[in-house]
């Protein structure tokens, strides 16, 4: 059983940065494949961005530039980096994990352990 606890979330004005983190429970984290969800009001919960147990990043395309994934094993914590921020990025962030790997870490149904997760409000 993992358990993820989301933080950094706030409301920032467009092209302000944030950080959001994602600590794991567990002693396994580093074989964790793990992944950043978002859903806006009223839409479905959407792929952000993964990291792989090797570190190798995935993201969606509207994010790709401006949001950097990273995780710190010794930390059993993954991080979001988001910068030059929209209001269409306002979300709830999701953190979420899986211990299997894929070729494409987009798909809700792969991820076993899910965060509460952390309110993001860009305004314009």
């Amino acid at each position: 059983q993992v358990q993820l606890v989301e933080s950094g979330g706030g409301l920032v004005q467009a092209g302000d940065s944030l950080r959001l983190s994602c600590v794991a429970s567990g002693r396994v984290f580093s074989s964790y494949n793990m992944g950043w969800f978002r859903q806006a009001p009223g839409k479905e919960r959407e792929f952000v961005a993964a990291i792989n147990w090797r570190s190798i990043p995935y993201y969606t395309e509207s994010v790709r530039g401006r949001f950097t994934i990273s995780r710190e094993n010794a930390k059993n914590t993954v991080y979001l980096e988001m910068n030059s921020l929209k209001p269409e990025d306002t979300a709830v962030y999701y953190c979420a994990a899986t211990r299997n790997s894929y070729s494409d870490y987009r798909p809700l149904s792969q991820y076993s352990y899910w965060g509460q997760g952390t309110q993001v409000t860009v305004s314009s």
